[in-house]
């Protein structure tokens, strides 16, 4: 009984060891199922994932075939036209028949003819100053020189009987001639109370008032020819070829939008303004037309034409591009064609080389665009007519 007891202690650590050894191997399973339930999850997932990529790369296949989009383009074709060569440029109207009426003697003013709007001539009276100062002078000088002739006279006979010296007849005759000319501008300066109009046009201003001192030299009336008017083009010197007079010119104003107005070049200067690196082209425009000084004007000059010639909207040119080209219409896509131009203006542009009549050049969407491209034309275009009259044009180079 006691070497039980002396036992127990060694049987009990045994049992407790036997019992954690066992606790432990039931702990070691569990991790290890636990981590096979994990992988097996872990498969499933990336089955899935794998499926998921799967289905990825078949739309991705999907997306490859699927075609591009189409750009929505207008267009327009390649036509043949008549074409004029312009130079175009900004210039004022100005009258060159234009005076101003100053007064030619002194008096006050007493009566006024016209009025600023009055359309006068040549001539025509347009104020009276007071001329009684004038007019009594004037027959001072008559009476002065009716007595010099009665002496002259009396002078003669006695002269003829040799009864008065030669240098004393003389005389009287040189006092004569001389009172006659103070006479003579007494009545042109009577003359000049009546103020008259030195050409024919309009009164453009009126700067004098009833009952005003007027002095001498001092501006009255300014008269306006309206007949004719010109404008003064500053014109570049590369153009100095190009320009010459009786060239037709055609001309918009901004007061009277559309309506054009047809001129000519009435002369050419042939030196060029060393500053400016320009010369003076001076065109002219009737006046009964709804002109008038000062309007500000666009002017044209035709100075080529040409009948028939290949062109296409100059809306076709493509921009930026270090060489002239457009877009030409292949089926459904579009092909970038180089081209040489020869005048251009603002609806048109003449082509020199690279396209052919009848072929469609895209006009709007371009920016869009790259070569091959595939399009969407949204307009149908008409066939090529000729256009009846010709196009204005301004240069865009040599032709």
């Amino acid at each position: 009984m006691k070497n039980r007891m002396k036992n127990f202690p060694s049987v009990f650590l045994l049992a407790v060891a036997l019992a954690l050894a066992g606790c432990g191997g039931g702990s070691d399973e569990e991790a290890d199922a636990g981590k096979d339930k994990a992988g097996t999850q872990a498969s499933a997932d990336a089955g899935k994932a794998g499926g998921g990529e799967g289905k990825g790369g078949k739309n991705g296949k999907n997306g490859e075939d699927k075609k591009p989009t189409a750009v929505p383009v207008e267009v327009a074709q390649v036509a043949e036209r008549p074409l004029s060569a312009r130079y175009s440029g900004t210039a004022t109207l100005e009258a060159p028949g234009e005076a101003q009426v100053v007064a030619k003697t002194s008096g006050v003013l007493l009566k006024l003819e016209v009025e600023e709007g009055d359309r006068v001539r040549a001539g025509q009276v347009l104020a009276r100053l007071d001329p009684e100062r004038t007019r009594l002078e004037a027959q001072r000088a008559k009476a002065m020189l009716n007595k010099l002739e009665a002496e002259y006279a009396r002078s003669t006979e006695l002269f003829e009987r040799k009864l008065v010296a030669a240098d004393a007849h003389e005389k009287l005759r040189y006092d004569i001639a001389t009172q006659r000319a103070a006479y003579e501008l007494t009545q042109l300066e009577l003359s000049y109370t009546g103020v008259i109009a030195p050409i024919d046009g309009v009164i453009a201003q009126r700067m004098v008032k009833l009952g005003n001192l007027i002095q001498l030299n001092e501006p009255m009336f300014r008269i306006v020819d309206l007949s004719r008017l010109e404008a003064v083009l500053n014109v570049p010197e590369r153009e100095l070829a190009t320009m010459r007079a009786d060239l037709p010119v055609q001309m918009q104003v901004d007061a009277l939008p559309g309506t054009r107005f047809s001129g000519r070049v009435e002369r050419v200067s042939p030196v060029v303004d060393a500053g400016s690196g320009t010369f003076r082209v001076t065109t002219v425009f009737e006046g009964d037309q709804g002109l008038a000084p000062g309007m500000f004007g666009r002017v044209e000059v035709v100075y080529d034409q040409r009948d028939a010639v290949l062109t296409v909207p100059r809306t076709a040119l493509l921009d930026g591009e270090g060489e002239s080209a457009v877009f030409v219409v292949r089926e459904d896509k579009v092909q970038r064609v180089a081209v040489r131009l020869g005048y251009i203006n603002g609806e048109f542009a003449e082509i020199r080389d690279g396209l052919t009549a009848g072929e469609q050049v895209v006009t709007t969407g371009k920016v869009a665009l790259r070569d091959g491209s595939t399009i969407e034309v949204l307009n149908a275009p008409e066939p090529a007519t000729v256009v009846a009259d010709a196009v204005s044009a301004t240069t865009a180079g040599n032709p």
